[in-house]
């Protein structure tokens, strides 16, 4: 039995070791599926169509064009933003400011917690043995980048990146625009890929064929998962709750954090509406919402706060 959990062990740590070796072929997958899809859309079907098509499908083409740069554009903005974006990480000698449990206003000194090389004394400060350092709320370990993170939701191996509190909306966006443009390029191509099972004559060698072809089943397999995916994120998002806090608190009849839909989306968006589409938060929401930094967070004033 041992020896068993011993091997379990080096196989979850092979596991982690090689999500870090991805690093950038993900990336280049993800510029790759781009590539294809903007060859099949601009450069095979909708560009000639501007010069050749005329009337009413040169304005098709125009809307098609338009709209897909649009969304692109958007898309590859989130992208990088979540890729690029330090997910959170715990200040060096973070210690929590008060005792809420207890209702006392004062810091939480020695021998609360004996410092970050040891085990805090005190059964609700919460410490990372891996990192061997205290943690604020809602922070977990992450055993792919080997540090903890603020407001953990998952290590996506797309992004090559943690996704926590400093780019958790990133990613949000980062799958809105990926399910709107793919589901662009799913419609637009439809014709295309109906023509591959009719008698009839397709124009187009056989390269920019198989090209428009492989783009349509991408964007098709894509839309539908990432939409999947986009529907349990807004749902948890809704509730204040991350994929690791759903998965730990999937029995607790109430969730301290829920504090309203409204609140919970502003938590993630911000207050200004003219950032919520946007992967970035303006100046004004950075100074008055403390919670975009991932240490501290509202609670219920009915519910004890835990560390």
């Amino acid at each position: 039995m041992h020896r068993s959990g011993v091997v379990m062990a080096w196989n979850v740590f092979k596991f982690c070791t090689a999500l870090r070796g991805l690093g950038s072929i993900m990336i280049l997958l993800v510029l790759a599926v781009v590539g294809v899809t903007y060859y099949a859309v601009v450069l095979t079907i909708y560009g000639p169509a501007l010069y050749d098509g005329g009337g009413l499908d040169s304005l098709t083409a125009v809307a098609v064009l338009l709209v897909f740069h649009a969304l692109l554009v958007m898309l590859l903005w989130s992208y990088f933003s979540v890729v690029f974006t330090d997910p959170g990480s715990v200040p060096t000698m973070w210690r929590p400011e008060i005792d809420e449990e207890r209702g006392e206003a004062d810091p939480l000194n020695a021998p609360e917690f004996s410092g970050a090389t040891a085990e805090p004394l005190h059964p609700k400060v919460r410490f990372c043995r891996k990192c061997n350092q205290l943690k604020p709320s809602r922070c977990h370990h992450c055993s792919v980048c080997g540090r903890c993170v603020l407001k953990m939701d998952h290590h996506c191996v797309w992004v090559v990146n943690c996704v926590g509190a400093l780019n958790y909306k990133y990613f949000l966006l980062f799958l809105l625009y990926t399910f709107l443009e793919t589901s662009l390029v799913t419609v637009s191509l439809l014709p295309q890929f109906i023509a591959f099972f009719s008698d009839g004559e397709i124009p187009g060698t056989p390269s920019t064929l198989a090209t428009t072809f492989l783009a349509f089943v991408l964007n098709l397999a894509f839309a539908l998962s990432v939409l999947g995916f986009l529907i349990m994120h807004m749902s948890l998002v809704a509730a204040n709750k991350t994929t690791i806090e759903a998965y730990e608190k999937k029995t607790a009849a109430k969730w301290r954090y829920d504090l309203g839909k409204r609140k919970n989306f502003q938590q993630v968006f911000g207050m200004d509406r003219r950032y919520w589409f946007l992967p970035a938060y303006s100046d004004e929401d950075l100074r008055k919402m403390p919670e975009l930094q991932g240490l501290d967070y509202p609670s219920k004033p009915d519910q004890a706060q835990e560390f």
